[in-house]
């Protein structure tokens, strides 16, 4: 029997100003490296939380900083630049990836946001000389972005989830998609990879990002979401929202 429409997860977004033209996003998936990147970009930039994104029908979670509660799925954006942060510690399956995508793009549509780039990490075997970012873009973003010697394409593969969602919309509109890839290792977080992803969206950007104290902030990021992944891990024990994305 199929699930009820209103028993479906769903998500919307909630954002109390005008967002930046481009939007830069980090989800909670394998290594962390994207989660960890957009994160250390908050605090670096001093972004000041500005949205939230609401998911229904989900094993909630209310991370919490300093006593302060705070929603899962956050926006972060500041006057002075022209980007707006999306930080998602809430994990959302690949199989629900087309829905929060759905509500990411119908804002972003509305809100006039005009590209989309996306942190990320990829369990996938590698030398010591993949130690790099690699991009799945659009052929907009590519063409106003990207310099292939510098952040080269990935070969040939597929995305699923949220990116593939987010990239699918892309090619059939004006919206700018690209999505930084990395390799990690099974450690959370690869340290490293979120240092690379960092790198890469601050030269795309021109952030004025400074990365050297990434590797200590990560360590504290670590001990924080191995926390989270044991509190879900004790209300999911069937294995539904599987810790190795945590």
């Amino acid at each position: 029997m199929s699930e009820p429409l209103r028993d479906r997860p769903s998500f919307s977004v909630t954002h109390e100003s005008t967002p930046s033209d481009v939007l830069v996003a980090g989800f909670s998936s394998f290594g962390l490296a994207g989660l960890t990147a957009v994160d250390y970009l908050v605090k670096n930039l001093e972004l000041e939380q500005t949205g939230h994104v609401q998911a229904e029908g989900l094993p909630s979670i209310t991370p919490f900083e300093k006593g302060r509660p705070r929603h899962p799925i956050r926006l972060y954006s500041a006057d002075d630049l022209d980007v707006t942060v999306l930080v998602a510690e809430q994990f959302v399956p690949p199989v629900l990836g087309e829905r929060i995508a759905a509500a990411i793009l119908d804002w972003t549509e509305a809100a006039g946001v005009s590209e989309i780039a996306v942190l990320s990490g990829a369990p996938i075997p590698h030398a010591p000389d993949a130690h790099r970012t690699f991009h799945v873009a659009t052929d907009d973003y590519h063409e106003r972005r990207l310099d292939d010697d510098e952040v080269p394409p990935m070969e040939t593969g597929f995305l699923d989830g949220t990116n593939a969602s987010l990239l699918e919309r892309g090619i059939d509109s004006p919206l700018g998609v690209g999505v930084f890839i990395t390799p990690v290792h099974a450690q959370a977080p690869d340290a490293d990879a979120a240092v690379r992803l960092v790198d890469t969206i601050d030269e795309t950007y021109d952030l004025g990002v400074d990365s050297e104290p990434l590797a200590s902030f990560a360590a504290d990021v670590r001990r924080h979401y191995e926390d989270l992944a044991e509190r879900i891990e004790e209300r999911e024990p069937d294995g539904t929202y599987d810790r190795m994305y945590m």
